[in-house]
């Protein structure tokens, strides 16, 4: 059978749900490090390079006219239109409601607070290679364009035919409201958005899915530009238990797993369930497209697994450890297990609420942590693209209060400056140490 099934706990604790690190990819790092400091040193001349190399598309300018990204978009199917349309509109509404505003309180002491800014200009990625996903242009401008973000650039890979980004990327960009598209994929793009060259705007955060590559590069620049999140190859997991449908486990496994790289995993109390699915991701691969289900094989062969759990405790357990990017909870009552879930990309509840739609149309950015970032990290929303600005305008009253502790923490740890930094201001006459 194409994807194992695990019984021995301490296998798949060493086996499919043991990363390997980033950091231990050398090789990926070494390319990329090579890529960035070309793009630093030669700009623009180095970005043609490399999109021939690795595009095969020989460009002498980057940026696509807005005039394609409206004709893209008139030349879409209305359904498709219409489905784009739907999916802004719910990821707008999804939101907004995160919005939160500036905020001053004042008091006898004076005041503090805090400043939300939007960030000037971000930068996207969106994958165009072996899957254009205008879904994750949308996915990210619209959370920005909420956020209030000045400008929003937009890198895509161009396509061999046309030397453009995929049209459908191009009518999702028209209908997102961004500013500027360029035909530039890759870690080189990346390297672009972070620094600038002559044809490429510098961005103050990069935000968007990408392969090993696009992700190394988005860690290699990180303090020089602001990195919103690490997405790498997609990855899901399941939890189910004997109430589970077979047929929707497996379709949910597969969903994942037709992304190049992608991993699918499976944690189950049923033994039978485990078999079941089992035979299902064979039966349901004979029914992909020749690419899709090679993709799919490899994903669930190399890097899927089918683990039979002793209790649903044990499974939330594993999971958490593993912090996956998709956590789909197919068991009875999933609402009371949520209390159970620390570390996850995003949840998704029952039968109905299956991770797919959260991959369009469900609202929340489908842009989500993995490679265990889970852990400490957050999908794309409203606040990674904003700042916080904190305000601090304490009077007298407020100095008298804090000020004699400001003194003593500061002498405690050796600063004497900062402290006669206070202390001027107790010991400053009414005419402000002026004679």
């Amino acid at each position: 059978m194409t994807i194992p099934i695990i019984n021995d706990l301490d296998a798949a604790r060493a086996g499919i749900l043991c990363r390997k690190s980033l950091d231990d990819d050398t090789d990926t790092t070494s390319v990329v490090a090579e890529i960035i400091a070309a793009v630093r040193q030669r700009g623009d001349a180095a970005l043609r390079e490399y999109t021939l190399r690795f595009d095969g598309v020989a460009c002498e300018t980057f940026e696509i006219p807005r005039e394609r990204w409206a004709a893209a978009a008139a030349d879409l199917d209305p359904a498709l239109r219409h489905a784009l349309l739907l999916a802004i509109g719910e990821i707008r509404r999804f939101h907004e409601r995160q919005l939160r505003n500036s905020w001053v309180e004042f008091n006898v002491e004076g005041a503090i607070g805090q400043l939300v800014r939007p960030l000037d200009r971000v930068g996207i990625y969106v994958p165009g290679g072996a899957a254009p996903l205008p879904s994750s242009l949308i996915h990210a401008a619209v959370p920005a364009r909420v956020a209030g973000v000045h400008e929003i650039v937009v890198c895509s890979p161009p396509q061999r035919t046309t030397g453009e980004p995929a049209a459908i990327v191009l009518a999702a960009a028209h209908l997102a409201g961004v500013d500027r598209l360029f035909a530039i994929g890759g870690a080189q793009a990346i390297a672009a958005l972070a620094y600038g060259t002559t044809s490429v705007p510098r961005v103050e955060a990069v935000a968007g899915p990408g392969n090993r590559y696009v992700i190394q590069a988005m860690r290699l620049v990180y303090g020089t530009v602001g990195v919103v999140s690490l997405p790498g190859p997609t990855e899901t997991l399941i939890i189910a238990d004997h109430t589970a449908n077979p047929r929707s486990v497996a379709a949910d496994l597969l969903a994942q797993a037709e992304h190049v790289e992608a991993s699918a995993i499976l944690l189950t109390t049923d033994p039978q369930l485990a078999q079941q699915v089992q035979r299902e991701v064979e039966r349901q691969l004979t029914t992909l497209p020749p690419m899709n289900a090679q993709a799919a094989r490899d994903a669930v062969t190399r890097r899927g697994g089918i683990v039979v759990v002793p209790d649903l405790v044990t499974a939330f357990e594993l999971a958490n450890d593993y912090a996956p990017e998709h956590l789909c909870l197919l068991i009875a009552d999933p609402w009371s297990y949520v209390g159970l879930v620390r570390n996850a990309g995003g949840v998704f509840l029952g039968e109905e609420s299956f991770e797919v739609l959260g991959d369009y149309v469900a609202g929340p950015s489908h842009i989500m942590p993995t490679e265990g970032t889970a852990r400490y990290a957050s999908p794309v929303n409203v606040d990674s693209f904003r700042k916080v600005i904190s305000l601090v305008g304490l009077n007298r009253s407020g100095l008298n209060r804090v000020g004699p502790a400001a003194i003593r923490l500061a002498e405690a740890e050796g600063l004497f400056a900062h402290a006669a930094a206070v202390r001027a201001r107790f010991e400053a006459s009414d005419t402000d140490g002026r004679e």
